[in-house]
């Protein structure tokens, strides 16, 4: 059972997307971005900077990093470049990966292999001298789990960038589906690094969006970091340029309660936390036709 009506649903879709930043209900606060480009660079920014400081201060920087969206890559490599910033101690932990119904990582020339992603567009285009270093690329695998998320508990993470999924995942931290193994949202909250099968909800959108509907092609399992680790970092800061996917997430976890429903409304008791999306995503069918009646 939902812990919100439809009719609560309703009420928080139907709010414009510029009304969302400043909207007196709103409990994460928000950032609105016209477009993916803007929101590229918004993201680009903010991580060199804080790279930046903790250079300057002679401290390393860790950091919890995402495959997608995918916008801001190239405006990071070309502003570490640009700007000589180094990446030396920078730490990164991969959040997810999929893998295939055996459990196994997927070949780097699959289109989801996020390893095989994020060597291409993250850490290629870097000039050498300021890359990050291979051992301080965390990569998360069904044999590590236990040693990465001790490495994570040992240690503050300063920031954790990432996005959303169509149920408010963060990370593959998805909304558990099983009718014999329901979640309690502090069973949720205390979630660890963990392998999944992946929701048919998710697999059907994956499929939607990479391969046409054919969801055969998508891989159905995962491994991802759990909601401890993601809550446990000083800075969260999600974003995503993906519309209707993400629509509804959106608003349920600006406006809903906290629920194992959707998981990013446990983002709600965070100390420094900013959802950001673009206009197309933070827009929503049900705010644009305010006559439509759903016999509610």
């Amino acid at each position: 059972m939902e812990p919100f009506s439809k009719k609560e649903l309703y009420e928080w879709c139907k709010v414009p997307a510029h009304e969302l930043a400043g909207h007196p209900a709103r409990k994460v606060p928000f950032r609105l971005c016209a477009d993916s480009a803007e929101m590229g660079r918004l993201m680009a920014r903010e991580l060199v900077d804080e790279i930046a400081a903790h250079n300057l201060r002679g401290e390393p920087t860790r950091a919890i990093i995402p495959c997608g969206p995918m916008c801001w890559y190239a405006p990071f490599t070309e502003l570490v470049n640009r700007e000589n910033v180094s990446l030396r101690r920078l730490e990164v932990f991969h959040m997810d990966e999929m893998l295939d119904w055996q459990g196994r990582i997927l070949p780097k020339g699959h289109p989801l292999s996020f390893r095989g992603v994020m060597e291409a567009v993250f850490y290629a285009p870097v000039r050498p001298e300021l890359s990050v270093p291979e051992a301080n690329r965390r990569w998360l695998e069904p044999g590590n789990l236990d040693e990465i998320a001790a490495d994570l508990a040992s240690a503050p993470v300063d920031i954790t960038f990432g996005g959303w999924g169509q149920d408010g995942h963060v990370a593959y931290n998805q909304a558990r589906r099983q009718p014999f193994s329901q979640l309690t949202l502090e069973e949720l909250r205390n979630s660890s690094a963990r392998i999944q099968e992946n929701n048919l909800d998710t697999v059907i959108a994956l499929a939607q969006r990479n391969f046409g509907s054919a969801y055969q092609f998508v891989p159905p399992m995962s491994v991802t970091l759990g909601m401890r680790e993601i809550l446990a970092s000083k800075k969260i800061r999600l974003f995503s340029d993906t519309g209707a996917w993400k629509q509804t997430a959106l608003r349920v976890a600006l406006f809903g309660p906290p629920c194992v429903e959707y998981p990013m409304t446990l983002l709600q008791g965070h100390p420094d936390v900013i959802l950001t999306a673009t206009l197309a995503t933070a827009s929503h069918p049900i705010s644009e036709h305010p006559g439509w009646d759903l016999g509610l």
